[in-house]
Order: structure tokens, then C-alpha cells, then sequence
């Protein structure tokens, strides 16, 4: 670790005994430049950071500290940050400072967190594993030989390698749940509409969602609070109050579990035997645990991408070389502006994704693709929902595999546990396994919480 505290409670132990917010971001910073080879941040805000940490200091004083104060974070490089750059991990956006910041970042500066900088990511939050990304791969902290998954892995290897205590990344289907798999660390996807969207550059509008990455599921819940709610700025935030996240114990649980997710082909028999071995520890608890079925589980995969490439399409379509985004200095005329800017600014894999985008979309086939995976989304939900209903939590793997190398895997085999409950718009995260209570209970409190519910 590059950093003695990891958590804020260990920060805040640190400036009780005399540190101070200035003193943790200057080390943070100096962490990040250490760990430069990890390729983790695109660019360090010092200045903001430095200036920031002396706020809070000023304010803890006199003892009016924010609940986030001592809080240092990293956003992903696709949340706006007034004044500061964001580019989406594209070259399309290359060197464009933002105007505004966005509603989360504005409810962690409120809260007292001081933002050390923006992370790499695929590009536009297209991919599984940081290999897309315009800026180079990032490493993952824990094996360097390995990816530390997508889309939000500089997010999650920013937090894994100790240099902040927690960071924000987006989610459209698993780029933050898959990257805190694949790094040790703990993310949580909170419930669509729960956090706003405002100020984030969208993949996919209906499925995108802003989460936290942190070392432990205290520091989740507190960022949670202070960032969820509705917002005027995003019609799609839920009017319902948030209501505090308490971690007590629950009591027993209710607990439904994917059993066709880890009889399928392709899972990893370790991950498998670890899921398992986590399903008889909560019998063993006490808690009654039980299969629940899939509702086409084949088919979650291909709708995810046919209603997220559509959703791509349109919304990438104003980074055009007019409107936003990079101008080809060689093109000549409107149309040769528009060909050549996109051709030049964006890379392989949101190519791809435009163009399937756009064929389903298209005359002809708009029924037959967008319109039947809009129904087999529908079924998805209603099945979840139903299942909700039963029990009060779902468990099951994040991914089918652990990390894997560089350049090993392409394609979206990853995605299927992920994308089902994302599709489904519930809450989700992943958790390292956890001492005394387990995390189940802990998860059981922010699922309820990211629907504004009271613990049955």
C-alpha cells in the first residue's frame, strides 16, 4: 500500500493525533506520481486537491467539518469537474476543460472530500478490462500481469493501490462491480436513479449509474449518503428522501442465489467453489439460503448490447468535430469534417459499438432488434423484482473468471453475471469477503438503503 490509512476511519484516526488534510493529499499526491508505472491517473489536480484540503482544515477548527472530511477520492475521467479536464479515456475529448461540475462532485466537495484527480478508463466506458482506453492500460495493484477490469479500472487500481481512500467510478453493465472484483476492493452500483447522472458523459443513459469504489463497506454507505438523492438537473433521479445507512446486523436473512449462473459453461470451478463455499457459510448462519431460476439467461448478454450500443449511437453523435469533440485539420467541407473527426477521435472499440448502434436501430430492423430486446429487458425486471419480493438479498459471482492477462480475453464473456441485475435496474456490489457479520448482512443494508427502505 502506498498509503498508511486506507480507510477514513484510519484518516480521521490520523487527524486526531495532530495530522492534518493537507499533510494525507499531499501524500496522496506524491503516491500517485510513485505509482505513475500503474498508468491508474490521467492527470493530478494539485492545486484544487491542495486548496480543497486547506478548506477542511480551516473548517475541522472550528469544528465544522463536513461528514466526508479527511475523505480523499478520485473520479473517474468521465464526471465533470468544473475547471478541470475530462475526456472520457478518448482523443476526441482531448484537452477539454469542463464548464460545469457534476452533481456528485459538487455533493463531495459540500461534504468536505478533497478530489486528488481524474482515473483512466475505457474509452467513452466501453470495455472490460482498461485495454481501451486512448491513454494505455492500466495495471492492476495486486498483479501487474494482470487487467484490473473495466470500464472504471483506473478507479478501482487508484483505491487498490492505496494512494486514495475511495473513488468514483460509473457502472453500465459491471464497469464498477467487475474492476472491485478483479482489484480486491469493494464497489457498489447503487439502484439507477438513486445517484445522479448529472455532469457524467453517458454511454448509455438508461443503464448508467455513478457508484463508489472503497477498502470497506463503512466508507461505501457514508459516500453513498452524501452523493445519492434527487436531483433537479436529472429527471431520471428518484424523489424518495434518503434515508441514513445503518450496518447493523439484520438478523437472518432471506437469500436467493443464481443456480443456472454457476452451472454455466465458461465459470471459473474456483470462483465457482469460492461462491459455493460463501452459500453454505450463510446456511450455516443461519439464514435460509435458496436457487432462484434465470429468467434467459443466453439472452441477457446480447440485449444488454443491442439497447446499449442503440443508446451509444445517439448519444456519441455529438462528438462530431462541430458540436464537440476533435476537428480533422485535413478535412474539407461539412461532410469530410464530420467522417474525418470521428475517424480520427475515437477508437477501435466505440467505433464498433456506434455501428452496431446504429444498425439496430436503422429502418427494417428497429423492431426485430431494439424492440424485442426492450421486452426481453421487461421480462428480465419483472422476474427480478419478483424474486425481491422472496428475499432479501441476491448473492452470486461478479464475474466468471478472476483477473485475467493482458490481451487475453476480447469480447463480452465477462458480462453475464454483471449485466443480468443491471439490466434488471437493482442495486448491486461486490464485496470481499468480511470478518464477523459478513458482508451479506452489510449488502442487505445498502440494497435497502439505495431504495430508500427500511430493513424488513
Amino acid at each position: 500500500m502506498s498509503t498508511s490509512q486506507t480507510t477514513l476511519s484510519e484518516a480521521r484516526q490520523s487527524l486526531a493525533h495532530g495530522g492534518s488534510v493537507v499533510a494525507a493529499a499531499e501524500a496522496a499526491i506524491a503516491a500517485a506520481e510513485a505509482n505513475k508505472d500503474l498508468n491508474a491517473f490521467l492527470e493530478v489536480f494539485r492545486v484544487s486537491a491542495l486548496e480543497q484540503a486547506a478548506r477542511v482544515d480551516a473548517k475541522r477548527a472550528i469544528g465544522d467539518a463536513g461528514p466526508l472530511s479527511g475523505l480523499l477520492v478520485s473520479i473517474k475521467d468521465n464526471i465533470c469537474y468544473k475547471g478541470h479536464r475530462v475526456g472520457a479515456g478518448s482523443r476526441i475529448l482531448e484537452g477539454f476543460t469542463s464548464l460545469y461540475s457534476a452533481t456528485v462532485v459538487e455533493r463531495l466537495l459540500a461534504a468536505d472530500a478533497v478530489i486528488i484527480g481524474r482515473t483512466n478508463c475505457d474509452e467513452f466506458a466501453m470495455g472490460s478490462s482498461n485495454e481501451n482506453s486512448a491513454y494505455g492500460n492500466v495495471l492492476n495493484p495486486v498483479d501487474k500481469r494482470m487487467v484490473p477490469g473495466g470500464s472504471s479500472g483506473g478507479a478501482a487500481a487508484s483505491v487498490a493501490a492505496g494512494i486514495v481512500h475511495a473513488a468514483l467510478g460509473s457502472d453500465t453493465g459491471g464497469s464498477i462491480r467487475q474492476p472491485a472484483s478483479f482489484t480486491g476492493t469493494i464497489g457498489f452500483k447503487p439502484t439507477y436513479g438513486r445517484v445522479s447522472r448529472h455532469g457524467l458523459i453517458a454511454f448509455a443513459s438508461s443503464f448508467d449509474q455513478i457508484g463508489p469504489f472503497a477498502h470497506c463497506v463503512d466508507d461505501i454507505a457514508a459516500i453513498y449518503t452524501a452523493v445519492a438523492g434527487h436531483d433537479p438537473m436529472d429527471s431520471t433521479t428518484s424523489r424518495k428522501p434518503v434515508e441514513p445507512v445503518t450496518l447493523a446486523h439484520p438478523g437472518k436473512l432471506r437469500i436467493g442465489y443464481f443456480r443456472e449462473g454457476l452451472e454455466r459453461a465458461g465459470m471459473d470451478p474456483e470462483v465457482v467453489g469460492h461462491v459455493q463455499a460463501q452459500i453454505d457459510r450463510l446456511k450455516r448462519d443461519g439464514h435460509v439460503v435458496q436457487p432462484i431460476d434465470v429468467p434467459f439467461l443466453d439472452h441477457q448478454v446480447p440485449t444488454y448490447y443491442i439497447l446499449a450500443t442503440a443508446e451509444a449511437s445517439s448519444n456519441l453523435a455529438r462528438f462530431d468535430g462541430i458540436h464537440f469533440g476533435h476537428r480533422s485539420k485535413a478535412a474539407k467541407g461539412v461532410e469530410e469534417t464530420y467522417r474525418m473527426s470521428r475517424t480520427e477521435g475515437f477508437g477501435p472499440e466505440v467505433k464498433r459499438r456506434i455501428l452496431l448502434g446504429t444498425f439496430v436501430l436503422s429502418a427494417g430492423y428497429y423492431d426485430a432488434y431494439y424492440g424485442q430486446a426492450q421486452r426481453v429487458r421487461r421480462i428480465i425486471r419483472n422476474k427480478t423484482l419478483e424474486a425481491f419480493e422472496k428475499y432479501d438479498i441476491v448473492v452470486g459471482p461478479t464475474c466468471p473468471t478472476t483477473a485475467f492477462a493482458h490481451g487475453a480475453i476480447t469480447g463480452s464473456g465477462g458480462d453475464v453475471p454483471t449485466g443480468h441485475l443491471h439490466g434488471a435496474g437493482e442495486p448491486r456490489g461486490h464485496a470481499c469477503d468480511q470478518p464477523a457479520h459478513g458482508h451479506a448482512q452489510q449488502q442487505a443494508a445498502l440494497r435497502h438503503a439505495a431504495h430508500g427502505q427500511a430493513l424488513r
